[in-house]
């Protein structure tokens, strides 16, 4: 099952979904900011995709962390973090079930979808 992870009023994840709708892509979408994320996926995404590439270190939620949480922030603390604070997650991610994706770019989804 593909599943498109994001919170509803981001634009990017509003373009990603209708992406999907147009070419008729059989997903689910899950706001994480309304239905939360477990640890075991994040887990999984930061042993799939990086921390590095999975981490908005530009978002607003980022900015304002405490400083010690950035200061500390590696493949240990992060996953509490994230759990604690899934707006860190660059949106959208796409996972297909074997892979996964961060952001949209429409020459991009065609090729995963192609």
């Amino acid at each position: 099952m593909i599943t498109l992870y994001g919170i509803k009023n981001c634009d990017t994840v509003k373009k990603a979904r209708a992406w999907l709708e147009h070419h008729k892509v059989d997903y689910h979408f899950h706001d994480f900011r309304a239905d939360g994320l477990g640890e075991p996926l994040v887990k999984k995404w930061i042993a799939e995709i990086g921390l590095e590439t999975l981490v908005n270190k530009r978002s607003t939620t980022w900015k304002e962390l405490n400083d010690s949480i950035k200061d500390n922030f590696n493949a240990d603390t992060a996953v509490a973090v994230i759990v604690e604070n899934p707006t860190l997650i660059k949106r959208p991610l796409l996972d297909t079930g074997t892979q996964g994706y961060v952001g949209f770019k429409d020459a991009e989804y065609s090729k995963i979808f192609n």
